[in-house]
């Protein structure tokens, strides 16, 4: 059976549980729920899995904070044995307008702390990534409090449904593939 290791990023703890830089974890979360399953404490993070269609999906929400993803991605790979191509990490998209899903084969870290040191760790650029835009809503010098700072009401209004569309793009991207999920989830 065919594994994915999914991965949300976020911090832990409940200063930072409602906030834009924490949409990993929040999409994580509902497809748990979705797929009535629960997160259990491990190594290095939260997991929890489940199998559809032929597939494992093995949902990772690291431990370790933002910007040390990398080791916790590092380890649960190796433990599940677990290749690139089968790694998906979700993040928040600061380039990206609310709710706006960008899935790519690969890229830069586009100054995402989380994704540089999964980079760093993994020693390659080449591996899928989910982007779920938080918009730029923010003055010069203000972008840490606004990717720390809590949804507006506007955009909560619309946050289950965007939620909703990810969990759907993380299984496509698992039974049906990642250029037909590129195809079918980009920019919507």
């Amino acid at each position: 059976m065919k594994k994915f290791l999914i991965v949300g990023l976020g911090n832990i703890g409940s200063d930072y549980q409602n906030t834009r830089h924490n949409i990993g974890f929040k999409i994580l979360d509902a497809l748990a729920l979705k797929n009535e399953i629960t997160f259990e404490t491990l190594k290095l993070g939260d997991l929890a899995r489940f199998n559809f269609k032929g597939k494992t999906f093995i949902l990772l929400k690291p431990s370790t904070y933002m910007n040390l993803s990398g080791k916790a991605v590092n380890y649960w790979m190796q433990k599940e044995t677990i290749d690139t191509h089968h790694l998906l990490i979700i993040c928040d998209d600061l380039n990206l307008d609310f709710g706006i899903i960008r899935i790519k084969n690969k890229g830069s870290n586009g100054g995402h702390n989380g994704l540089k040191d999964i980079q760093q760790v993994l020693q390659t650029v080449d591996y899928p990534r989910l982007r779920f835009g938080v918009g730029a809503n923010f003055s010069t010098g203000k972008q840490v409090d606004y990717v720390l700072g809590d949804w507006q009401a506007d955009e909560l209004k619309q946050l289950n449904e965007r939620i909703e569309k990810a969990g759907e793009a993380i299984i496509s991207f698992g039974t049906d593939g990642l250029n037909h999920t590129m195809n079918n989830f980009n920019n919507k």
